[in-house]
């Protein structure tokens, strides 16, 4: 007879056999997401002890055991900063906006600070020191910068980039963003109230729960997918179907308009028509603002809220396929789920997010400089630059110059950064340079491609010495599995100092394998 366990008992036995803290918060979760059955015995939960031996022996080996296997011994595990929950990695205003590729701030830190340890033996930057990040992004190194009392330069080629960048480094008037964000969300609410879109959503996520509830138990549905008991794709296609005429009947009685009537632009073919006049109200709305600061943090709020309002699945929400226009059978939740048809939730969601992240920040940040520019880093003048935006920051650069480099380049031939963010540029109207971006997934991975990347990373170091001090730090982080820096390095009249190969822990959802990169210390040869 199989051997029962209560969760707590499992809780005890899991940490005793791995080594390591095992909550009753952690069995709760395999049981919800079906990794292991749940035995109901006199109203009290259990669980078979030999299911959780087969979940946990995998995990007998650690991951570090396992990932130096595959990667190397070389693997410097003190740079995968394990020990930091998501929170952590995603600090105040690290997630005010989605963006693909950036890296952790535990991972800038750990060079812009002042510590040393038998990894990182010097120091390499300190207070009123400047920083340059040539690849800004999503701007992770001004604001670790700017934490650390260091003034950062960020630059990039999107537009939209820069604005995310320097919307989490600016310092701003709190109640004055709250009081807008209040006025926004009233009239917004006030519009809607003329539409049926809100009391569509609600019936249609009342009869969505009565159905999942009926079809898609939890936990006993997912414990049969993970057992091969359901064949989930056959099951989930055919309950779609059913759920189908229920749906149809519901957009024809609220007047549901599902697709626009032209699909020219990100914004025509990835909305509803209803979120599609909802953001366009915000939008207007936002316009009457007259500060400019909050103005532009405003119109983040707006970008990520509507990011996550696109008409697409919950599993391919980062990859966009086709439009989903009706209810869906969604592998990631293991239900039926639905495409949104308002913003309003998301909107209030993340209004508050930002806010609260923005007044973290304020706590932590010091008196610095900090600018990102929106330019061409193989050509671009730091202080030509400067002085349009920042003129006292441009005479600190001139004067004392440049301590060094910390940035990750972009990966040949993995992300098209404009693409990703295809949604805000039709909204803002910014300028697309997708042409000047280097080694974007369009181009590939072939021979040309990266000869392209090698110049063009060569020449933005070759334009970035003439802001350097003498004895500059660059570090840079990659994967180079072409072996391409060494290259870079020489032509642009460096050498590389030092390699630090680091684990990089849970990239996405979809990709948990053993994957490394390389942060390659630079300096003047």
């Amino acid at each position: 007879m199989a051997e029962l366990l209560s969760i707590k008992e499992a809780s005890q036995w899991a940490s005793e056999y791995l080594e390591k803290n095992v909550t009753t918060s952690n069995i709760s979760y395999l049981i919800q997401y079906g990794r292991i059955k749940k035995i109901e015995d006199n109203g009290s939960t259990q669980v078979i002890k030999e299911e959780l031996i087969d979940y946990y022996k995998d995990q007998k080996k650690s991951r570090q055991e396992k990932w130096k296997e595959q990667l190397g011994e070389d693997l410097n595990w003190a740079l995968s900063f394990e020990q930091f929950k998501e929170a952590e990695t995603t600090k105040h205003v690290h997630r005010l906006h989605p963006y693909k590729g950036k890296f952790i701030p535990q991972l800038v830190e750990y060079f812009l600070d002042n510590h040393t340890d038998k990894f990182k033996k010097e120091v390499y930057f300190k207070p009123s020191d400047i920083v340059y990040d040539p690849f800004s992004g999503s701007g992770t190194t001004m604001v670790q910068a700017c934490e650390l009392g260091i003034h950062a330069v960020g630059n990039d080629v999107s537009a939209f980039n820069a604005l995310i960048g320097n919307c989490k480094v600016t310092k701003y008037k709190l109640v004055d963003v709250q009081t807008e964000i209040n006025r926004i969300s009233k009239a917004l609410k006030l519009f809607l109230a003329d539409h049926k879109t809100l009391e569509f959503e609600d019936r249609l996520l009342k009869e969505l729960y009565v159905f999942n509830n009926k079809y898609f138990p939890v936990p006993e549905y997912k414990y049969k997918v993970k057992r091969k008991e359901i064949d989930e794709k056959t099951y989930g296609a055919e309950k779609e179907k059913e759920f189908l005429p229920t749906f149809n009947n519901l957009v024809k009685e609220y007047k549901i308009k599902l697709r626009q009537d032209k699909e020219d632009s990100f914004l025509d073919k990835w909305y509803t028509q209803h979120i599609r006049d909802e953001i366009q109200f915000v939008f207007d709305e936002i316009k009457k603002i007259k500060n400019h600061d909050t103005k532009k943090i405003i119109s983040v709020i707006l970008s990520r809220t509507i990011r996550s309002c696109r008409a697409t699945t919950h599993a391919d929400l980062a990859t966009l396929l086709e439009p989903i226009t009706a209810t869906y059978y969604c592998g990631k939740h293991g239900k039926m789920c639905k495409p949104l048809f308002s913003i309003l939730k998301w909107w209030g969601t993340y209004s508050k997010d930002t806010i609260k992240r923005l007044a973290e920040y304020d706590k932590l940040r010091k008196e610095t400089f900090h600018t990102c520019l929106t330019g061409d880093s193989r050509n671009i003048d730091i202080v030509d630059g400067l002085k349009k935006l920042n003129p006292d920051f441009a005479k600190l650069v001139e004067k004392q110059k440049i301590k060094g480099i910390f940035s990750s380049p972009p990966y040949v031939g993995l992300i098209d950064y404009h693409e990703q963010h295809a949604y805000a540029y039709d909204l803002f109207g910014f300028e697309r340079k997708d042409e000047l971006e280097i080694g974007p997934l369009f181009k590939g991975q072939g021979r040309e491609a990266k000869q392209s990347y090698i110049q063009g990373l060569s020449d933005v170091l070759n334009n970035a010495k003439q802001y350097l001090v003498e004895d500059y730090d660059i570090f840079l982080v990659a994967n180079d599995k072409y072996n391409m820096y060494p290259t870079i390095a020489e032509n642009a009249g460096m050498q590389i100092v030092n390699q630090y190969k680091r684990p990089v822990l849970n990239r996405t959802e979809k990709d948990k394998g053993a994957y490394a990169e390389i942060i390659f210390h630079l300096k003047n040869k």
